[in-house]
């Protein structure tokens, strides 16, 4: 099935009739209720589809926001997409999801290109692939907010702790508690609950396994197989009313030995106004200078992106971000881990790389399993 056309944001298109993410699934009994600790794109992926089986699912997010890395934060001169850029859609369970739900997404129809790493002079365009990028609007987290807010609607046993941070899961006689602190440093005993998936950075994930005393097997797969690197991320931008400023192009995946990711914020739909651009350091000198005073990090990033994009107009504003699991270098190479005798899975991007779409098909199959549906 094609996807819309890429001229009108599929949030514009008639209302469908309802269709559930995974299709229609069967009620499940041995497991009524199900825990998910994530609010990110594969945590959401599988609740949905859990609630969709007849299960009662509760999904617990430290932020006060679904999402993720799915993130764009406000600042005086602008918003800025200061983690994953943009989303493709090349599995058709994706593509169902995003139609039948009137997913609030645009594609983004900029000028790509591949620049040199010492003065920014062109190599060329990036190879034309065929493939749409998406964008949420207005903003990256809409997405999850959007699904979030439809789950929480169209399901009455589902339900959502924001501002839980789960720092122990225990299994006891009469099934899983989730145990941690909410943001005011309250106390969180979530539970009973006869299934607990963990939807997760790896890293995040095999901490949380270790603090439980739990999946000994699983804690040493995360840690040895899967390579999670970090990635500092640059925002920069000019007050309102300045000329464009920069080069002829808008984004770029860069040679610098400090830049990987470049990108005009305004050339992206939704996102117009003041000059801005966000700027994503390469993963190894990111792990290298993860430690690093945020202020250096901009200094030393602002002079990248000059050397770029030939921008050296001094920014009325300059912020920087760590993401500290940011870009998969190695994944798992299975959609997730399943426990059934258990009752405990893991899922995330990571499982099979790095993408939007990888989180949401990770979720999604996990969630299958659970349920006893075959994943196609």
């Amino acid at each position: 099935m094609a996807m819309p056309r890429p001229d009108r944001p599929l949030s514009h298109r008639p209302r469908p009739p309802r269709a559930r993410l995974a299709g229609p699934l069967p009620t499940v009994a041995r497991l009524a209720r199900v825990a998910v600790v994530g609010a990110g794109m594969a945590g959401l992926s599988a609740a949905r589809t859990l609630s969709n089986a007849g299960l009662a699912v509760t999904v617990l997010e430290r932020s006060p926001w679904p999402g993720g890395r799915m993130a764009t934060r406000p600042t005086p001169v602008g918003d800025f997409d200061h983690g994953a850029q943009f989303f493709t859609v090349r599995d058709a369970r994706l593509e169902h999801a995003l139609r039948t739900t009137q997913a609030p997404v645009q594609p983004w129809r900029a000028r790509f290109v591949r620049v040199l790493s010492a003065d920014g002079q062109q190599i060329g365009a990036l190879p034309a692939d065929g493939e749409t990028r998406w964008l949420p609007l207005p903003a990256m987290q809409t997405l999850a907010a959007h699904w979030a807010q439809q789950w929480l609607h169209e399901h009455r046993t589902a339900r959502v702790r924001w501002g839980a941070r789960v720092q122990r899961v225990q299994r006891q006689a009469d099934g899983w508690y989730l145990h941690g602190l909410d943001g005011a440093g309250g106390i969180v005993c979530d539970g009973p609950h006869d299934a607990v998936l963990l939807a997760l950075p790896a890293p995040t994930a095999a901490d949380l396994l270790a603090n439980s005393g739990l999946a000994k097997d699983w804690q040493a797969r995360l840690q040895e197989e899967v390579s999670i690197a970090p990635c500092w991320a640059l925002m920069v931008g000019w007050p309102h009313g300045s000329a464009r400023l920069g080069p002829a192009w808008d984004a770029a995946r860069c040679l610098h030995p400090q830049l990987a990711w470049v990108a005009r914020e305004g050339s992206k739909p939704g996102r117009e106004g003041a000059q801005r651009w966000v700027a994503q350091a390469q993963p190894d000198w990111s792990a290298q200078h993860l430690q690093d005073e945020p202020q250096r990090i901009g200094d030393q990033l602002l002079r990248a992106l000059a050397d770029v994009t030939g921008l050296r107009a001094e920014p009325a504003l300059l912020q920087v971000h760590r993401w500290r699991h940011a870009q998969t270098r190695r994944a798992l190479g299975e959609p997730y881990l399943w426990d059934a005798a258990l009752g405990l899975g893991v899922c995330g991007d990571w499982c099979l790389g790095h993408r939007v779409e990888h989180a949401f098909v990770s979720g999604l199959e996990l969630a299958l399993a659970v349920a006893g549906v075959s994943p196609r």
